[in-house]
């Protein structure tokens, strides 16, 4: 079982850059690839990126490929998203769960808003 905590969210200039971070709790987490998801108003949540259980292994949305990097310090039960480069397109609310994503472990996520 794996649970959640997103923080790091905030308001960024377009081509800013912002750091997410998400504290996992549970016994599961080192066995769990990860991901970073996001919601805006309106619409479906989306998949961002995903990193494996070890963490040598990293896919991404089309749209943030070479402006967002996720990592992970198993060590530290974390999880991050490093984000550059930022577009307003980008303003959502941003989550982590497992991959792929479990009901049951949806934190409150942390939002992004991207504006000048």
């Amino acid at each position: 079982q794996v649970q959640v905590v997103e923080s790091g969210g905030g308001l960024v200039q377009p081509g800013g850059s912002l750091r997410l971070s998400c504290a996992a709790s549970g016994s599961s987490f080192r066995l769990s690839a990860m991901g970073w998801y996001r919601q805006t108003p309106g619409k479906q949540r989306e998949f961002v990126a995903v990193i494996s259980n070890g963490g040598s292994s990293t896919r991404y949305v089309d749209s943030v490929k070479g402006r967002f990097t996720i990592s992970r310090d198993n060590a530290k039960n974390s999880v991050y998203l490093q984000m550059n480069s930022l577009k307003p397109e980008d303003t959502a609310v941003y989550f982590c769960n497992v991959f792929p994503p479990s009901p049951e472990y949806w934190g409150q996520g942390t939002q992004v808003t991207v504006s000048s």
